[in-house]
């Protein structure tokens, strides 16, 4: 008897990830059905969104540079988050190229 519990779960794992690979096949293809207009409307609000990024690590990596003139330690701080921020376009492209998933990067548009 103490058999009939544990093929019980097997045969249920084994349901569950066959549902789970048929939802991951439904959702590829919904994914692929995505109009050209909404890849589109990201890529503008990405190119928006990089450009306030942009402008905002600039702006931090002057006011890590004025402390740090200032004498503040933690000015370095302010620049190393500047530089970080200002670059995150460039560090994730450069990421998802070193990682081979190129295509799926989208490329923001102004």
């Amino acid at each position: 008897m103490k058999k009939l519990p544990t093929l019980i779960i097997i045969g249920t794992a084994m349901l569950t990830t066959a549902h789970a690979h048929a939802a991951q096949i439904t959702f590829t293809a919904v994914i692929a059905q995505i109009p050209t207009q909404v890849k589109t409307g990201f890529q503008y609000g990405l190119g928006i969104l990089f450009m306030v990024g942009f402008i905002w690590g600039v702006i931090n990596i002057w006011g890590g540079a004025d402390r740090l003139k200032k004498g503040d330690a933690d000015g370095k701080m302010g620049i190393v988050s500047g530089i970080i921020i200002a670059g995150a376009a460039a560090i994730m492209a450069a990421l998802f190229y070193i990682f081979g998933m190129s295509g799926g990067a989208l490329t923001p548009q102004f």
